[in-house]
């Protein structure tokens, strides 16, 4: 049976980190800021390392990347966008909305990876770029392994048919659904809204108006037996759909999430979550304010099978 999470991950850690004028646009948890560039970088690096120091301490196998000063990235510190690795072998590179993020793809990392992991296939999509098509990873695209079921909210970032080809590719079967954020504009990024762990999703239902694709979506999540906590658009803004479930070295449930998320939930809320698995908050406000992304964002899975 497939595991609905990993002990293995990777990040990328920042060369350089800024507000991306490139995806400010469809990213309204995007703020500028008056602080300098090399300010808002030493705190970027600073956070991300607390970040990785904090994990590892947990019991997860972190395995870091250094970000290549030039051409410069903004967004490196957001793996996840780009790659996805999964556990029949298959590895995804994911065609991206903004130019200046498609040259964080980088098939170094994939290499290193191969060595310690197995991977038998690696699918490409980048072409679609030429397009205008895209399809940004575990961003746009949330997996139920467990019951092998997709999920995906649709934007200009999230191409409907893309994400089911991939759904094909890997057997998965897909519900797509249109969300919205209290400004009636579509939310660049499904993992903003939603998270499925083990045995419980996350997700903002009031950002889903359309009542027939919210049915689908709790007849889903009941079908598998999860637990469903509702989020409000407060919360949904300070990143509390944007968490991840991970496991330590003894397979013991982690839920990775920012601080700024974990204080906006409710008692009830985290008491329910932690009958679930271990909370553990994570310091990043410079990367969740400028950047725009969380906790999940920062993670890149690795479900591939180990070598050794």
């Amino acid at each position: 049976m497939n595991k609905q999470s990993t002990n293995n991950l990777f990040l990328v850690k920042p060369a350089n980190f800024g507000f991306n004028l490139d995806t400010a646009n469809s990213n309204a948890f995007q703020n500028k800021s008056t602080e300098n560039t090399d300010k808002l970088k030493r705190n970027a690096i600073k956070e991300f390392d607390e970040f990785a120091k904090t994990l590892t301490a947990n019991g997860v196998n972190v395995t870091i990347f250094e970000d290549s000063p030039s051409p410069i990235k903004p967004d490196a510190i957001f793996p996840n966008n780009w790659i996805s690795l999964h556990e029949n072998g298959k590895v995804i590179i994911y065609p991206m909305f903004a130019p200046n993020r498609r040259t964080e793809v980088n098939e170094t990392f994939i290499k290193q990876l191969s060595t310690e992991f197995e991977i038998k296939e690696i699918i490409d999509l980048r072409h679609y770029e030429q397009q205008n098509i895209f399809l940004e990873g575990t961003g746009s695209i949330i997996f139920d392994h467990v019951n092998k079921v997709a999920y995906a909210c649709l934007s200009d970032r999230t191409n409907k048919s893309l994400f089911e080809e991939v759904c094909k590719l890997l057997a998965y079967k897909p519900i797509s659904f249109t969300a919205t954020d209290k400004n009636g504009k579509p939310i660049y990024h499904t993992n903003v809204m939603l998270c499925v762990g083990s045995n419980f999703a996350t997700i903002c239902l009031e950002s889903i108006k359309d009542e027939k694709e919210k049915k689908v979506i709790i007849d889903s999540f009941n079908d598998a037996g999860l637990t469903v906590v509702d989020i409000c658009y407060n919360q949904l803004n300070h990143f509390a759909g944007n968490m991840l479930e991970l496991l330590d070295e003894n397979d013991v449930k982690i839920i990775a999430l920012s601080k700024s998320a974990y204080n906006c939930l409710t008692p009830e809320q985290k008491e329910t979550l932690s009958a679930h698995a271990k909370l553990l908050p994570l310091s990043i406000p410079t990367i969740e304010t400028i950047g725009g992304g969380g906790v999940r964002c920062m993670i890149a899975e690795i479900f591939l099978k180990n070598k050794s």
